[in-house]
């Protein structure tokens, strides 16, 4: 019986994508355009677009919400797992979501998705006003800027719909979390972050090392 995860070299990482990935033509092609811009590292994996592709799934998602566009990745691997549904995804570079917006299109599945662009604490307030969007989101993906994370978990718990499930991206944060004498700003909001919805007992949690780490927490 293994007593830890496994530590996955380049070899293994190759091996697992070999047998495991099943991308869409389209995400391969915004996975390879974004190798080539700015801040690509912000880009999600493909297996890590998988795991949450299946999660819409298993949940049977239609009302999704995402804090943190980039260059839409995370909200086209969503929506074509939905089929039929609605996707919301917050940013505030009109530059970078000019080319989610190209391939969502390409895609067919443009339809589905809405794309607030404003800063991610206003669009969340702008939701939350709005009686009909309280508990109606199924899911709910955070990956933007770290240090707002907790503000916008609050937030969200009033937006997710009872046994509905919010996933935080970065949060092993290449390991720096684990070192305690890296004071650096997003390292403790991200640790803080961590520890906190360790004991928030409004919520079921897990976490798990797909990509950078994925924490996952169900409302009760």
């Amino acid at each position: 019986m293994s007593k830890s995860t496994i530590q996955l070299n380049d070899h293994l990482y190759e091996y697992l994508l070999n047998v495991s990935l099943r991308e869409h033509e389209v995400l391969k092609k915004l996975r390879d355009e974004t190798l080539n811009l700015s801040g690509s590292q912000m880009q999600i994996s493909p297996d890590q677009g998988q795991f949450m592709a299946f999660m819409v799934r298993a949940i049977s998602a239609k009302n999704i919400l995402e804090i943190g566009t980039y260059t839409g990745y995370s909200a086209l691997v969503c929506a074509l797992a939905m089929n039929n549904g609605r996707l919301i995804t917050l940013d505030c570079d009109s530059v970078m979501t000019q080319v989610a917006e190209k391939y969502w299109k390409l895609a067919k599945v443009d339809h589905m998705i809405e794309l607030m662009l404003d800063s991610a604490m206003d669009s969340l307030n702008h939701l939350c006003s709005i009686e009909d969007n309280l508990e109606s989101f199924d899911m709910i993906f955070i990956d933007a800027d770290k240090k707002n994370y907790h503000a916008y978990y609050e937030l969200c718990l009033r937006l997710l719909s009872k046994d509905g499930i919010i996933l935080f991206d970065n949060v092993l944060w290449s390991g720096d979390v684990a070192d305690p004498h890296n004071k650096e700003a997003n390292t403790i909001a991200i640790r803080e972050l961590n520890q906190s919805l360790h004991t928030d007992q409004r919520v079921n949690i897990t976490m798990i090392p797909v990509g950078d780490g994925i924490t996952m927490v169900q409302k009760r």
